[in-house]
């Protein structure tokens, strides 16, 4: 098996991989047939970012925080494990963003597109859904959409629903809201295509960030689940993502 190993700049990821490539060898990244991500949640969606037209399955393990996409950390048997993986297979959503300027943007989220203030303003968000105008005015710190894979991220810290990985939905979740007073998001089918429209931009400036990276002064976004792209996690069996979702909706 080619593996191509990558590791964040904290101690603990840099001795495993060391002792990893001394043992397994580092596979050429163009021709390896696994990816072995040695870090957190962080890392892990940043190398299905840098290897996106690659498309090789990514097999994390946990040598940085929280772990919810990685494995636990062993450096036996590691080909073995690989092998008798679960293939977790999800699409990312995809953002087409406007700016002030007219620039338009694209972006790829793995986790979730997000909208944020940039001042100490209220953004003023019109929602539409497949083209209708659902909310003419959401008064907010922002909003969020999420994919199944991100539902435990930042949606969950927002009071979003976490959602199980064949649902074949997608989350809108408010961030701090305050008129429609209420109002705590929507479930939506995977189908869907949320356009978002910033009011006021210019005296209520809002930024998008898709995963990590970060688009300032929007005016627009449109967000849907790419369907022609299939990226794959990799899971052990006694790992599972169906149990880390059931884990998270039953913590005390």
């Amino acid at each position: 098996m080619k593996i191509f190993f990558v590791c964040s700049p904290n101690s603990r990821s840099k001795s495993a991989f060391r002792l990893l490539v001394k043992q397994y060898g580092q596979a050429d990244i163009n021709k390896a047939d696994c990816i072995v991500v040695l870090s957190g949640d962080g890392m892990v969606l940043r190398a299905f970012h840098e290897n996106f037209d690659r498309k090789i399955p990514i097999y994390g393990m946990n040598r940085g925080g929280i772990g919810f996409l990685t494995n636990n950390y062993s450096k036996e048997n590691l080909e073995e494990r690989i092998q008798q993986a679960v293939h977790i297979k999800f699409h990312p959503l995809k953002t087409i963003i406007e700016r002030s300027n007219g620039e338009i943007c694209n972006g790829i989220a793995i986790n979730e597109v997000y909208l944020l203030r940039e001042t100490h303003q209220s953004a003023k968000i019109r929602i539409k859904v497949n083209g209708v105008v659902r909310m003419d005015e959401l008064v907010c710190d922002g909003l969020i959409s999420s994919t199944p894979l991100g539902s435990t991220a930042y949606n969950y810290s927002a009071f979003g629903p976490i959602i199980p990985m064949n649902s074949k939905l997608i989350t809108v979740t408010p961030i701090s809201p305050f008129r429609p007073r209420n109002w705590r998001g929507a479930i939506l089918s995977s189908d869907t295509i949320l356009d978002w429209e910033v009011i006021d931009n210019l005296q209520r400036p809002v930024c998008a960030v898709a995963d990590y990276i970060e688009f300032r002064q929007v005016v627009k976004v449109r967000v849907f689940e790419d369907k022609d792209t299939v990226l794959t996690l990799l899971l052990d069996k006694d790992n599972s993502f169906d149990k880390k979702i059931l884990n998270e909706q039953f913590a005390s």
